[in-house]
C-alpha cells in the first residue's frame, strides 16, 4: 500500500479450529487453528474466488501487504472477485504450528480443511509469490479439481541447494544468538541480501556513508549506507516475527519438491513468473518448471518480470507485474461477465 493509505479491512475473518492434525513428520498437533480473511462474498461455485497465499512473513490480510495487486481495480480486482487469505500453518499471525517440522504439503492440507469447514470448495485463481507460489503449486498437486488457475511468482516446483543453504545460515543465526530477537534481526539481514539485487543496491546505496552520519574512513564503528539499511530492516523485522515461526517456515521451503509427483486431471492452468534479477529463485528454474507442467499436458506459460528489485519484485514492482499477468487472467473475468443460463 502507498504510504499513509489505510488498507481495506476484510469483510469477515475466521479462526477455524481443525482439532487434531497429523503432520507429514508423524507429529500430531492437538488443536490446529487457521486464520482466514475474506474480502467480498465468495460464490458457491467458486468462480469469483481468488486465494492469495503469503510468502515467508505475510499474513492472511492480503490487502495489508499486496494491496497493489489485490484490491479495487487491481490485478485481483475485488470489484469482481472475493479475495481470500489464510495465515500459513507454522506462522505467527493467527495460525498454529510454529516450532514444529511443517511441510508445504501440511500447510496446504490445513488450508483445504479450513476451507472445507467454511464451505469454500473451489478457487478460480490461486496466486502467490515465493513461499506463497510454492503453496499455489502444491494446491494444484493435491486438489487440481479445486483450482482454476495457478499464478506462481518467483517460485517453482522445488527449492534449490543455494536456497536451502541460505536458509540454514539464517536459522543458525537465530539458534546461536543469546537473544533470539538479535538472531532474527541477523537472519533478516542475510535474507535481505537474497531478496534484492546488486544493481538495486548500487543504485540506492553505492558506497555512500550512512545517511544518519559518520565516516567509516575515520572510525571503524561508523557505517556505510547499506549497513544502516540492513540494521534498520533487521530491527524492524525482529519486532514482528517470532523466531520459531521463521525457523518453521524456512524449513518448509527447504522441504518443497513436487518433481516426483504426477499432476492429476483436471489440469489447472499455470502462469509462472520469473524475475530477471532474482538470484534466490533463478528465472531459468522458474522457466523449467513451467515447461515441466506444459509437458505434462497443462496450459502452462512462463512470463518474465524485468526488474532490478530482485526476488522482492513481486512486492516492489506491482505495476509491471499487473500488466504482465493481466492477459493470462482475462478468461477468469470474461467468465464472470458471461450471464449464466
Amino acid at each position: 500500500m502507498a504510504q499513509g493509505v489505510t488498507a481495506p479491512q476484510p469483510t469477515v475473518e475466521h479462526d477455524v479450529h481443525l482439532g487434531p492434525f497429523v503432520l507429514d513428520s508423524g507429529v500430531t498437533l492437538p488443536d490446529v487453528v487457521q486464520r482466514v480473511s475474506i474480502y467480498g462474498t465468495p460464490r458457491a461455485d467458486g468462480a469469483n474466488v481468488a486465494l492469495v497465499n503469503h510468502a515467508l512473513t505475510g499474513t492472511s490480510r492480503v490487502a495489508d501487504w499486496w494491496g497493489e495487486i489485490a484490491g479495487p481495480g487491481k490485478l485481483l480486482d475485488t470489484n469482481a472477485l472475493a479475495v481470500v487469505g489464510v495465515n500459513a500453518l507454522g506462522s505467527c499471525y493467527g495460525s498454529s504450528g510454529a516450532g514444529e517440522l511443517v511441510s508445504v504439503r501440511d500447510i496446504v492440507r490445513a488450508q483445504r480443511a479450513a476451507f472445507d469447514a467454511l464451505g469454500i470448495g473451489r478457487f478460480a485463481v490461486i496466486a502467490g509469490g515465493s513461499l506463497g507460489g510454492m503453496q499455489a503449486i502444491e494446491w494444484a498437486m493435491q486438489a487440481p479439481e479445486r483450482v482454476g488457475h495457478v499464478v506462481a511468482i518467483g517460485a517453482y516446483d522445488h527449492f534449490s541447494a543455494m536456497g536451502i543453504a541460505l536458509n540454514a545460515v539464517a536459522r543458525e543465526a537465530i539458534a546461536i544468538a543469546a537473544d533470539p530477537a538479535d538472531g532474527v534481526a541477523l537472519a533478516r539481514k542475510i535474507a535481505m541480501l537474497t531478496y534484492k539485487s546488486e544493481t538495486l543496491f548500487a543504485e540506492r546505496h553505492g558506497r555512500k556513508f550512512d545517511r544518519k552520519g559518520g565516516d567509516p574512513n575515520r572510525d571503524a564503528t561508523h557505517r556505510f549506507d547499506i549497513e544502516g539499511y540492513l540494521d534498520y530492516q533487521g530491527a524492524l523485522f525482529a519486532k514482528r516475527m517470532e523466531p520459531k515461526a521463521y525457523m518453521t517456515l524456512t524449513r518448509a521451503m527447504d522441504l518443497f519438491d513436487t518433481r516426483d509427483r504426477v499432476l492429476q486431471r483436471p489440469y489447472p492452468a499455470f502462469t509462472f513468473v520469473g524475475i530477471s534479477s532474482d538470484w534466490l529463485f533463478l528465472p531459468e528454474y522458474v522457466r523449467a518448471s513451467a515447461r515441466r507442467f506444459s509437458d505434462a499436458g497443462a496450459n502452462s506459460a512462463y512470463l518474465e518480470l524485468v526488474s532490478n528489485h530482485g526476488h522482492d519484485a513481486f512486492l516492489a514492482d506491482p505495476a509491471r507485474l499487473r500488466s504482465l499477468v493481466a492477459p493470462r487472467l482475462a478468461p477468469v473475468y470474461a467468465a464472470l461477465a458471461t450471464p449464466t443460463v
